[in-house]
């Protein structure tokens, strides 16, 4: 089993471009709906997305979260050219 940490640094290794544009990453487990709550951060926008437990292992195997990183790039394009 993995933690949080350990959730969070997979998905900023499969979707390196987090750091690069300046999008905040945290992750928390939610233990009601068995299943993660990754939360991004770009200036004044905030995404909170909810990953089941099939997609976060997925993530932990090596495998793109797809919903995940179709957040990211829309969390991006909004923020696009936006000062903050």
């Amino acid at each position: 089993m993995y933690n949080a940490k350990e959730l969070c640094e997979k998905i900023t290794e499969l979707y390196p471009e987090i750091g690069i544009c300046g999008i905040d990453i945290d992750v928390e487990r939610n233990t009601q709906e068995n299943s993660w709550v990754v939360n991004l951060k770009k200036g004044s926008y905030n995404l909170d997305h909810f990953l089941e437990k099939i997609d976060a292992d997925r993530c932990m195997d090596g495998k793109q979260c797809v919903s995940l990183g179709l957040e990211i790039a829309q969390l991006m394009k909004n923020t696009e050219g936006k000062q903050f």
